[in-house]
């Protein structure tokens, strides 16, 4: 797409006062154009062909076909960036989630309830950019059996410290499934709407040999335990008895973002020494390129994906360019050089 030209989106929404809403939004965005709306999959289709957006936002509950159908079926057909904006029911967050392990790149919660119209302005044309700029792979089936790796051989107050945002949630997926069941304890910041990130941590305990749950204010950390950052709440390392555990904390947005991966690895950086690991994955953006190079300082060992496995290459080129990295590596060797 050429630097100056705008970034075509057709909106795709069974609900009419939300499709209006949506692109009056987006509308107001100088780089960004809505070439067009559809009330179904049907009518998306035809215009996908006639329109030729750049990103398409997609509601998971239609009539005639269900967003998730038709996510597939655009997949294999014409593979483009998708952003899900999905309402806020514990079913529809899970299918936003399923959607992107079919290729959707972020995922929006829809205005109402928590939820209101000025977080939509704020989330909704930097969620449009992040996806125009995604690379976009064909889905991949997720093995019932987890990759086999060898028990850890590390220390018993070895942490690790992981930071994502567009793509993380299936890049997340892969290494936490690659990690064996006695891994080191493990944080994780992933830019996610509230309400979504208690579906993406039920998510991934189904599917990984470790137990993952949301944090909550004061869980300890403990070996063979992830935790992920609640959704709109920063996430912070203590230190506390025999040990450390997390903090919850509702302070202002840090590089446009709560939870912020610079939070975290910030709070983390003047605990920290040889027994900790952090990595920066794929996203767009620099959060937790700042905390990631006083992690470094302070002697941890820290990891940035590859320009190739990433959806979105933004926040691992940014901690490399300050120096912050000490390996550049593609997603599939990130769990080996975790542990």
């Amino acid at each position: 797409m050429n630097q100056a030209a705008k970034i075509k989106v057709l909106v795709v929404d069974d609900s009419a006062i939300v499709r209006k809403l949506l692109s009056q939004t987006l509308s107001a965005e100088p780089d960004i154009e809505v070439v067009g709306t559809a009330p179904d999959p049907y009518v998306a289709r035809d215009k996908i062909l006639s329109l030729h957006p750049d990103v398409l936002t997609l509601d998971i509950e239609m009539p005639r076909m269900d967003g998730l159908t038709f996510l597939k079926k655009l997949m294999q057909s014409r593979p483009m960036p998708v952003v899900v904006i999905s309402s806020l029911g514990q079913s529809s967050s899970r299918a936003a989630l399923e959607a992107m392990q079919y290729g959707a790149v972020e995922v929006l919660a829809k205005p109402g309830g928590p939820y209101s119209v000025g977080d939509l302005k704020n989330d909704l044309p930097r969620k449009i950019r992040a996806a125009a700029c995604a690379k976009i792979a064909p889905a991949r089936a997720i093995p019932q059996v987890p990759t086999v790796m060898p028990a850890p051989a590390s220390r018993s107050d070895a942490v690790i410290l992981i930071g994502a945002s567009t793509g993380g949630t299936e890049a997340i997926r892969e290494v936490l499934c690659d990690l064996p069941e006695n891994s080191p304890p493990v944080v994780i910041v992933q830019h996610i709407p509230a309400v979504f990130s208690r579906a993406f941590a039920d998510r991934l305990d189904s599917l990984c040999r470790m137990r993952v749950k949301e944090a909550a204010d004061n869980d300890r950390l403990a070996q063979g335990l992830a935790l992920i950052a609640p959704g709109n709440q920063h996430v912070l390392l203590r230190r506390c008895a025999g040990g450390y555990c997390v903090v919850l904390d509702n302070g202002p947005l840090v590089c446009y973002q709560r939870p912020s991966v610079d939070v975290l690895f910030q709070s983390a950086a003047p605990l920290a020494g040889p027994n900790f690991t952090a990595a920066i994955l794929t996203g767009m953006g620099s959060d937790g390129a700042a905390g990631m190079l006083e992690l470094k300082r302070a002697g941890a060992h820290t990891i940035a994906q590859d320009e190739q496995s990433c959806v979105v290459f933004g926040m691992p080129r940014e901690a490399i360019r300050l120096g912050a990295v000490d390996q550049v590596l593609p997603l599939n060797r990130v769990a080996q050089a975790l542990v």
